[in-house]
């Protein structure tokens, strides 16, 4: 099975791979060695920052600083969907975090997460801060001068830079992110205009990453934001699943082994879709069933699990790496760290062509009004695999034959909204 997957991804097939070592778990429990309270600290560490993000980004000002997205029911692209010929479950939902607040993308929830870490480990060695204060002191131009003497650097392709960017100018910090060839001229443009350094390469995201990462080695101020391995910013995605849980409570949604919750997000280096993998398996354990999806030229995470290499694989080992529409997921190596903590809770992963992103983005636009970057509405390549026979068999392994009907489906919808071609803005 493993080899027809990997000979798939050769072809530049649409493909779906099936974890056969997936392990049961339950909520609140220990994965990979991870125990549920480090989510915790995440989200008690940004509910800490909440009245300095209502003062710094007045957007935010009407949710008291809390950076979250909405939770929508989908009923016109459900019967899109269902159009095509694919079955669909009780519940077809949109998490858009296109429209996060701050960044406009998912990596608003893990890039901001260590920035402010850092940030804030740095005035409470210095005195000025402690947990018990309230951080909208931070909004100062004292606090930015005590931030001003540190640099924060960062490698991407275009989102996460964004997030670190935005946040840390805010703060204080000098800032050098490093952009690889994938990046949007208009994400470059944007961090610009915030006062960041922009660097960039000719070459793809790992050589950005590797770049920057040695470049911060040789200045004891600078700190290196580390898309490929940092927990901090795992954590940081982690906290989403606290967030939708309380959303699909409030909706009045129950999720258990009658009522399963699928989840399907885009997926580049590993970190955020794997930080909400996680997230979700604490709250839900086996109720949740989550899949990554890539673009059929640069599927490194599933090549990595697929092949039992983790970031020991790249995509160009098999002759792939081109061009694709989808920026925000063209990485060739998977993070070593995520394929680490996916091995026993990760259900699957999935590849999407680059001409069924289009026809996918333009569905969610013209169906919800939803405008979402290529690279964000990966995740319905998901909903639209469902007769595909390794799903079906899934379905069959897992005891969904007979409560799949009754299943919320989830697209992640992962950035897009700061666009400035974005047709809903324009």
């Amino acid at each position: 099975m493993e080899n027809m997957v990997i000979q798939d991804l050769k072809d530049r097939k649409e493909t779906v791979w099936i974890n056969q070592d997936i392990k049961s778990v339950q909520p609140h429990s220990v994965i990979a060695g991870e125990k549920f309270y480090k989510v915790q600290a995440a989200q008690n560490r940004l509910m800490r920052f909440m009245p300095y993000i209502a003062s710094a980004f007045p957007e935010t000002a009407a949710k008291v600083g809390l950076i979250e997205s909405e939770l929508y029911e989908c009923e016109r692209l459900k019967e899109w969907i269902q159009k095509t010929g694919i079955p669909v479950s009780a519940h077809i939902m949109i998490k858009d975090d296109a429209h996060l607040p701050v960044a406009g993308s998912v990596k608003a929830r893990g890039g901001i997460h260590e920035v402010l870490k850092h940030a804030e480990q740095i005035l409470m060695r210095e005195g000025m801060l402690r947990a018990t204060d309230n951080y909208k002191i931070i909004d100062s131009d004292e606090y930015r001068a005590v931030l001003g003497k540190y640099c924060i650097q960062v490698g991407s392709t275009g989102n996460l830079g964004l997030s670190i960017g935005i946040m840390s100018a805010k703060l204080g910090f000098k800032v050098i992110v490093h952009m690889s060839a994938d990046a949007k001229q208009w994400k470059k443009d944007m961090l610009r205009e915030y006062g960041v350094t922009v660097v960039e390469y000719e070459s793809d995201y790992s050589e950005a990453v590797r770049c920057g990462r040695d470049q911060s080695a040789q200045d004891p101020m600078s700190y290196f934001v580390d898309d490929e391995n940092s927990e901090d910013l795992f954590m940081g995605y982690a906290t989403a699943a606290m967030r939708l849980y309380m959303q699909l409570y409030n909706k009045k949604i129950p999720v258990d082994a009658k009522h399963p919750l699928l989840v399907y997000i885009p997926c580049g280096v590993g970190g955020a879709p794997g930080g909400i993998t996680y997230g979700l398996k604490q709250m839900y354990g086996d109720a949740v069933h989550c899949f990554f999806v890539e673009p059929v030229e640069m599927p490194c995470f599933m090549l990595g699990m697929a092949s039992g290499k983790g970031n020991d694989i790249s995509v160009y080992d098999i002759g792939l790496g081109g061009h694709t529409i989808a920026d925000g997921l063209a990485v060739a190596r998977p993070s070593g760290y995520v394929c680490h903590m996916m091995k026993d809770i990760i259900s699957g992963c999935i590849t999407v062509s680059d001409e069924n992103l289009q026809r996918y983005q333009r569905a969610i636009l013209d169906e919800e009004g939803i405008y979402v970057e290529p690279s964000g509405v990966a995740g319905l390549a998901g909903v639209m695999q469902y007769n595909s026979e390794p799903f079906r068999q899934y379905v069959e392994e897992h005891d969904l034959t007979q409560s799949i009907a009754n299943a919320t489906q989830i697209v992640w919808a992962t950035g897009g909204s700061l666009e400035p071609d974005n047709p809903c803005t324009a």
